[in-house]
């Protein structure tokens, strides 16, 4: 079996096909990242990188059994500016198309983040099939919903009912929160859009699923922990409020990668933005089995 593996990051990919006990014969990745590929390589040093997706011709390859790949979801995430394919690196989902139609494999899987319906409708008739939304959070204690697509039929999985507290290294400040930068007027009201309001970094414990962290993404300050109740709490900086940042090990956990898997090949910073990026690899896993189990 022969591996094309497009936007390969930090090779969650080739981490699920391992965990799933699934055999291959060549990984073929591409990758700009170097830090990235530093990681990929010290994990799996047979990985034959192909560098830009732009370079990649169908022809130049092997036969190739299965496809996959998460093109950048910049473009697409509400926490963005809702370029949509305006947005460079969102155009790249065209290349998945690209090498989807050269290739022909028998098997693909594309995944994203969830976008507007307009934007949907155009993945969906590019790649002839609609998604399977699935929220990690049902093989992990992270919230982190994303649309997979494939020619195979696909459902969730099965909910493993992992908590937040149970991955955590040290429970003392066990509510999940964020800091995020709020325009607070004297009557203490958010004026958000009144740029004569100045902002303050506001630490916020929320109501909604309490039991989940939030989604990881490349930024520390979306994802926090206190030991404060639910509520929004000003100035967390100046006052010295109580939170603390995730560990890279429960980073690790909230994606279900090996704890072991980094071993300080770059910063950790660094490292957690790479995670942020990747994918959750027990859903892979379980995606991977669905699609594979004939020929297992």
């Amino acid at each position: 079996m022969n591996i094309l593996s497009l936007f390969d990051g930090i090779s969650c990919g080739q981490v699920a096909l391992n965990r799933a006990g699934i055999k291959y014969d060549k990984y073929f990745a591409s990758e700009i990242d170097k830090k990235a590929i530093c990681i990929t390589q010290y994990n799996y040093p047979n990985t034959i990188q192909l560098g830009s997706v732009y370079n990649i011709k169908g022809k130049d390859l092997p036969e190739i059994d299965l496809l996959f790949g998460g093109s950048p979801c910049q473009g697409f995430s509400s926490s963005g500016k809702r370029l949509n394919f305006e947005d460079k690196r969102s155009m790249l989902f065209f290349e998945f198309v690209r090498l989807l139609k050269e290739c022909k494999p028998k098997h693909w899987l594309f995944e994203n983040v969830v976008m507007s319906k307009e934007v949907e409708e155009i993945v969906n008739e590019q790649l002839g099939t609609k998604p399977v939304t699935i929220n990690s959070a049902t093989v992990s204690a992270q919230n982190r919903v994303r649309l997979y697509w494939s020619w195979d039929k696909l459902e969730s999985p099965k909910d493993k009912g992992i908590k937040l507290i149970t991955i955590l290294e040290n429970r003392d400040m066990p509510n999940k929160a964020s800091i995020i930068g709020r325009r607070i007027n004297s009557r203490g009201v958010r004026e958000d859009y009144n740029k004569n309001v100045p902002l303050i970094q506001c630490l916020e414990v929320r109501r909604s699923n309490t039991t989940k962290s939030n989604c990881l993404t490349t930024v520390d300050k979306d994802n926090v922990l206190t030991s404060l109740p639910i509520g929004r709490y000003i100035d967390v900086f100046k006052r010295r409020l109580p939170f603390r940042y995730y560990t890279l090990n429960e980073y690790c956990r909230l994606q279900t990668i090996p704890e072991n898997y980094f071993d300080y090949i770059v910063s950790e910073s660094e490292t957690k933005k790479l995670i942020g990026n990747g994918w959750t690899v027990d859903v892979i896993v379980d995606l991977l089995r669905q699609m594979l189990k004939e020929e297992e």
